[in-house]
């Protein structure tokens, strides 16, 4: 080969964060996933159409074919979950995603990945409701706190078609407790982490409490890779684990098809070499409608982030 690339690959009787800082220092190892730390790595298309294809994957699964007409209720507008509101929309849904950092939210609407942002829970309700009665794919970003409007929207009894959640919960430090705004969030961290970290497994605890509630009610209930099951069940919600991962759930069937991620990248420079890819894969399996409409919408709505590149999923032979 003419390039070799390995990523954080150190033999197990070295592998010790002593000496990965070592060779971290001098340049010659680097903590990365095997995407983020490739050549081939796209930046936010990648997140994007796994996203996609997550969502996708749930409606086939539930004999939607889209999400046409569905409510899907989540959270969190930061690196990954920021991907969220343009994959449901891309599936034809309706999102609603709660996130407590207006920046953050208001970031992702500059973007063109969330389609408004609004701050009260009546509003976006109204906006949910007006697009799902319609069948008008929307993305309405909601600035609150997850785990008090995850409860709150539980105790009327409102049940979304879909329920997951992109908050930082892998780590408590970085979960917003409800009753804090991120600033005061910020001051609490640094003053009384301990503290902090009992106030945001509580949290964790009503979150998840609220959505094994959508759950029995008979919404699809899923853990989307943040850790918030685990979260909730050490602090006490012993059947954290009745609603499953998105791995088992969604992706696993697609690898047991025999199908995963293709990515390809135009090293001349020129998005028009990747449109005329495009333009050749859809010829090419001309009966994929989510291929197709995944193509389409990445050319109007992800903008290319170094070398123009494209990613889609392809089946065993494709």
């Amino acid at each position: 080969p003419k390039v070799l690339i390995a990523n954080s690959n150190l033999v197990p009787h070295w592998a010790t964060w002593e000496h990965f800082d070592e060779l971290a220092k001098k340049g010659l190892i680097m903590y990365g996933q095997m995407t983020a730390g490739s050549w081939i790595y796209i930046g936010t298309q990648g997140i994007l159409q796994g996203t996609y294809e997550t969502f996708g994957a749930l409606a086939k699964l539930k004999g939607w074919g889209s999400l046409k007409g569905k409510f899907v209720l989540t959270a969190g507008l930061g690196g990954m979950g920021g991907a969220q509101p343009l994959s449901i929309t891309m599936n034809e849904g309706v999102g609603l995603i709660v996130e407590v950092d207006p920046e953050r939210a208001e970031r992702r609407r500059a973007l063109g990945y969330v389609d408004m942002v609004v701050e009260e829970l009546e509003e976006a309700m109204t906006l949910v409701e007006e697009a799902v009665k319609n069948q008008t794919p929307k993305s309405i970003g909601l600035i609150g706190n997850a785990a008090d409007v995850y409860a709150e929207l539980a105790g009327r009894g409102v049940i979304p078609d879909v329920v997951t959640d992109q908050t930082s919960a892998h780590e408590a430090l970085m979960y917003v407790p409800s009753g804090l705004s991120v600033v005061a969030a910020d001051e609490l961290r640094k003053s009384d982490p301990e503290k902090y970290k009992k106030m945001a497994m509580d949290s964790m605890a009503k979150h998840v409490e609220a959505m094994l509630d959508f759950q029995r009610a008979g919404a699809e209930v899923f853990d989307y890779g943040n850790n918030i099951r685990q979260q909730a069940y050490n602090h006490g919600v012993m059947d954290a684990f009745e609603f499953p991962g998105f791995v088992p759930a969604y992706i696993r069937p697609l690898f047991c098809e025999g199908k995963g991620p293709f990515r390809w990248v135009a090293l001349s420079g020129d998005p028009e070499d990747i449109y005329t890819t495009d333009r050749a894969i859809m010829e090419l399996f001309p009966e994929d409608a989510h291929l197709h409409r995944w193509l389409k919408l990445a050319r109007e709505k992800v903008p290319f982030q170094g070398l123009p590149a494209r990613i889609c999923w392809l089946g065993y032979g494709e």
